[in-house]
């Protein structure tokens, strides 16, 4: 069975290799992966820009005793970023109240936002950017993951971590098909091999989150 080769193909996919910026905030999307923590207080403390934003309640895979945004918030103020240069969202428990309540929150604030370094997991650079062109088009972003490739990314956790990743990646694709056809997302290209890829591990039974 190809089941990493198919995967590689949908993560090469969601990647996107853009170039960082300096920015008015960094803005981290909650998640189970505090390597995503991580990555956006590294770029706070390389001075990338002034503040960090982290969004998460309890979404349906959380596993963390409080909400991803407060685990993430702790992850960076122990590694030096100042507690008033950090702002969170605990309550969003999907990408879309990611950007709605965190647009809010801002309004609230008074800050002037006009740029935002978007951090998440790897696999999910694609399909963040589709719906962060859709549902928040007037700020400037760029978006950047933990530099780690397929590999590296679950190999210290094991098989049903990576099964996990598989399982994630198929139902994502499927949600960059679909998710234009309802206003969630921008449309974008598919290349015909990553499709096929997907479609031979949704035959595998990788289809946990295939809407």
């Amino acid at each position: 069975m190809n089941i990493d080769k198919y995967a590689k193909k949908i993560w090469d996919y969601m990647i996107l290799n853009q170039g960082i910026k300096k920015s008015d905030a960094i803005f981290a999307l909650g998640s189970n992966d505090k390597r995503v923590a991580e990555e956006a207080g590294r770029l706070y403390l390389e001075g990338y820009a002034p503040r960090i934003i982290f969004s998460g309640g309890f979404g349906k895979d959380t596993h963390f005793s409080d909400p991803e945004a407060i685990v993430f918030a702790e992850t960076v103020i122990k590694m030096g970023v100042p507690e008033d240069d950090v702002i969170i969202e605990d309550k969003a428990t999907n990408t879309g109240e990611n950007i709605e309540f965190t647009k809010s929150k801002i309004e609230k604030l008074g800050l002037g936002i006009n740029s935002l370094i978007l951090v998440h997991k790897p696999y999910m650079e694609r399909r963040i950017y589709a719906a962060f062109k859709k549902q928040w088009p007037e700020v400037d972003f760029c978006i950047t993951s933990p530099n780690l490739n397929y590999e590296e990314y679950w190999i210290e956790k094991g098989i049903e971590w990576r099964d996990k990743i598989i399982n994630i990646m198929v139902g994502d694709l499927i949600r960059i098909k679909e998710y234009p056809k309802l206003g969630y997302q921008i449309e974008q290209d598919i290349p015909e091999d990553v499709w096929e890829a997907g479609q031979k591990l949704l035959n595998m039974g990788f289809d946990k989150y295939r809407i």
